[in-house]
């Protein structure tokens, strides 16, 4: 039948690259070795005796750097909202500054959080999910922890009552 033929070929020639994979054990580093199909990269750590780790890389890719480090650290920043209050109000750690190296920023419902001192920096932007009365916004900072808190706008009805005539 049809299908059973085709089925037979694609099995014979995938089947076939399979029992190739030998030839790539069995070939020494002096034989020719070509430089593409899997990639993979590993690690190991030992300690030696006198307390000293010692990392050694093998693999057929160089390692990049997953995170670049930058200097700045970003905020964890606590959202809540006062629903009786109608105020939304973040808070953020950050230990180590003085009032005077915070910079707060708001424009296009961004709230931009910027700050530094000595080897200690923080950034961060933090989209706002409410529409906040960017006037009220008023900031606290005491013992490293910063408050914000913002007006929620008023809430306009979603949507309209008509009347039937």
């Amino acid at each position: 039948m049809w299908f059973d033929d085709q089925f037979e070929e694609k099995f014979r020639r995938l089947s076939g690259r399979f029992f190739n994979m030998d030839d790539v054990f069995e070939n020494p580093k002096g034989g020719h070795v070509q430089t593409f199909g899997p990639y993979y990269y590993g690690y190991e750590m030992t300690v030696d005796p006198e307390g000293r780790p010692h990392l050694k890389e093998w693999g057929n890719t160089i390692p990049q750097k997953a995170i670049e480090e930058s200097g700045t650290r970003k905020l964890y920043v606590d959202e809540t909202i006062d629903e009786k209050a109608n105020v939304l109000k973040f808070v953020t750690e950050m230990p180590g500054i003085e009032k005077a190296d915070i910079k707060v920023n708001i424009e296009d419902n961004i709230v931009s959080i910027s700050a530094a001192r000595g080897t200690r920096k923080y950034k961060d932007s933090i989209p706002l999910k409410y529409k906040v009365d960017e006037n009220s916004a008023k900031a606290k900072y005491t013992n490293g922890i910063l408050e914000l808190s913002f007006t929620l706008a008023e809430k306009k009805p979603k949507g309209k009552i008509v009347t039937v005539q």
